[in-house]
């Protein structure tokens, strides 16, 4: 499966079962969220966007996804809003290798601004995707153990030491009906504003929240 497949076989409604390992706390926190996915050609207008903002040739680009996402985390108050957002990811792959290269977002995994960030496609057939921040590094991990099952793992590594670590297993929704939570659609991104404590909850991954 190669970086284009792997995108169109994401494409769909998905909800996700997770559990984030604040080690610095000791502690961890369970969460759920639904996710869908909508597969973007190479040449649809959000991805020529994305390339030109980041100053890389629409040419490059071989496609991407539109992302929309609403969840609840365990460490939520009452007075808490649902950690919902959308984001845009554009795939510029290197030079006749569709195995690597960069991941163009409109917010990235542990800050709301543009970012650009390394893929690639391992030998067991997982997107793996780097970024490096001022003050972190991300890595995660995202593979399908079945047609309609996916697993993502993601380390986040704060350069003074301070790190989260995080496993969701997300499940195909054959009916949109099955989604426990109302997804908003369109293209216009919206702003994640969450006070969920420790900060490592406000993290956003790549394929959802």
């Amino acid at each position: 499966m190669n970086i284009v497949e792997f995108f169109e076989f994401s494409a769909g409604q998905w909800h996700s079962s997770r559990i984030t390992h604040h080690l610095a706390f000791k502690a961890s926190e369970m969460g759920d969220s639904d996710i869908q996915v909508d597969y973007l050609a190479a040449d649809h207008p959000a991805i020529t966007e994305r390339c030109n903002f980041h100053q890389i040739d629409p040419n490059l680009a071989v496609g991407g996804s539109h992302v929309r996402w609403r969840g609840k985390m365990q460490w939520d108050r009452e007075s808490d809003s649902d950690h919902e957002g959308e984001t845009i990811f554009a795939i510029v792959p290197d030079a006749d290798d569709l195995s690597q290269g960069r991941m163009l977002r409109d917010r990235g995994y542990a800050e709301i601004m543009p970012v650009v960030g390394l893929y690639h496609m391992d030998e067991q057939g997982g997107l793996v995707l780097t970024t490096e921040y001022e003050s972190m590094s991300v890595i995660e991990r995202i593979w399908f153990t079945s047609p309609n099952l996916r697993l993502r793992t993601s380390v986040v590594k704060l350069y003074g030491g301070f790190s989260t670590a995080a496993l969701c297993t997300e499940m195909r929704l054959e009916d949109a009906s099955e989604s426990k939570l109302q997804i908003n659609s369109g293209l216009e991104i919206s702003a994640l504003q969450s006070e969920a404590a420790p900060p490592a909850s406000s993290f956003h991954s790549m394929l959802g929240w």
